[in-house]
This record gives C-alpha cells, structure tokens and sequence, in this order.
C-alpha cells in the first residue's frame, strides 16, 4: 500500500479577534483549505500568543478549553467557545522530537488554547473535532532557532499531525486605522513584499534578516506575531503557495500560506 504523502505546513495570519465572528473572505479562504486537507491524527499550533521563558513548551490537557485573552470586544467574541480535545501522546511526542535534537521541551497540563489558535481554527477545523497541541514561542529566541525547532517536528507531518503557525507578517496595534479607509501604508507593503520575496525564493536564511528590512520597524514592532511563520517555514522548507492576501485596519495583514 502506497504511504500517505505529508501533511502541508500552514501559516495563517489571525488578524484581529473579531475575525472570529466576522471572517469574510480570509475565513472563506481558510475553510476552503480545511476542507481539502485529509483525516488528521492532530493538530501541532504555535500561537504568537504564549511566550514563555526558557523551554519550549506543549499544552498536554485532555481537554483544553480556551481563553479569551483580549478586551474591549463584543460580549458575543466571549461567548465563543472551540471544544477540540487534547492529545497528550502528541505533546509527549512533540517533546521528545525536541529534545532529541537538544533543545529544552516541557509539557504544560493547565494551558488552554489562546485566541491565536483557536481563531484559525474554527475556520480551518469548523467541527473541533481534531486533537490539538499548542506550541510556546520561548523567550528569549531566534529566527534560527526557530527554524529548527520546525525542522525537528517535521516528521510529525508524516504521521497525520498538521503544523500550524499562527501571527502576522505585519502586525502593528498602535498604528491601526480603526475606520479601517486607508489601506495598508507604505511600510507595511514594503515589509510584506520583502517577506513574500525570500519565500518565493526559499531563502530561509535571508528572511532571518528581517530586522534589516525596509518597513521592518513599524511592521514588526515586537515579534511574536512574525515568529510562528519560522516555525511553518523549518516544518516544510518549501517554497509556499499564498492561501489569502488581505488586510485588515490598515496594519494588519491577513497574508497566509501553504507550505507543501
């Protein structure tokens, strides 16, 4: 019998938390790739939302549940639940293809899913009926070492476990145009277009420069949304196909891929 051929690695950018009632044509975009994906084991997801220090770290609850870990939202945003079970094997097993590569892994038995993951989640699984495990960004961290923590849960992709990175290339709170009328501004276009031509170009490398990049400041003020994308990219080292290009509140992009 013929082996089943890997899972994709996916970087879906999250946007704002409203995006969870009011998905439009990303979440269109994001359904439609749920909906080719074969039968899961699981699902491994690093969120920009859970920075912890030192190790990195695997939700390995039975059942997670999830926070809602932002304010100032419609009461409806709180009332939204996403009821997918754990899978504690799939942290353990997580784990230990981190450390037998050297790095430090810890399992986290009291971690729900943050919104980073359970936005894209409701769109891309609308059932939650797939195990899933959260993956900590630890602190502090690299783009490098980013990469190979990617590198080394790849084999996951074999065995029915889709990689997930969840942020934003462009991610600026403190410049959002809440009327959401102009646009994404110039350094925002100047950041995502360097970003999408290393990808397109399977430059690894040259993408963990981005510090040097036009627009890099105002883009990425702070990193966590960026990173989750480091995690996708050593999970697949291929050269991705865009699942939706978008903004949002002029300063959010919305740009997601697939990495075959």
């Amino acid at each position: 019998m013929a082996e089943s051929p890997s899972l994709p690695a996916l970087f879906l950018a999250h946007g704002s938390p409203m995006l969870a009632l009011e998905g439009g044509a990303w979440g269109a975009a994001v359904a439609a790739l749920g909906e080719d994906l074969p039968p899961l084991r699981g699902i491994l997801v690093c969120s920009a939302h859970w920075e912890a220090g030192g190790a990195f770290r695997l939700s390995s609850a039975e059942v997670p549940g999830v926070m809602h870990d932002f304010g100032g939202f419609p009461e409806t945003l709180y009332a939204l639940d996403y009821p997918a079970p754990g899978s504690p094997g799939l942290a353990a097993e997580a784990a230990f293809l981190l450390r037998a590569t050297g790095m430090e892994a810890e399992l986290e038995a009291q971690r729900p899913l943050d919104h980073g993951a359970w936005v894209p989640l409701r769109y891309l699984v609308p059932k939650a009926d797939v195990p899933v495990v959260q993956l900590s960004l630890p602190r502090p961290r690299t783009p490098e070492q980013l990469l190979a923590a990617g590198r080394a849960l790849a084999p996951l992709r074999d065995s029915g476990v889709l990689i997930l990175g969840s942020g934003g290339i462009v991610h600026n709170l403190r410049r959002l145009d809440w009327q959401d009328a102009s646009g994404p501004q110039p350094w925002a276009l100047a950041f995502q277009d360097w970003v999408r031509a290393r990808l397109a170009a399977g430059d690894a490398v040259g993408l963990t420069g981005w510090p040097g990049a036009p627009g890099a400041t105002e883009s990425v003020p702070t990193s966590e949304h960026l990173d989750p994308l480091f995690v996708a990219l050593g999970a697949a080292q291929s050269v991705p196909e865009p699942v939706f290009e978008g903004w949002q509140l002029g300063s959010l992009s919305l740009a997601s891929y697939r990495f075959a």
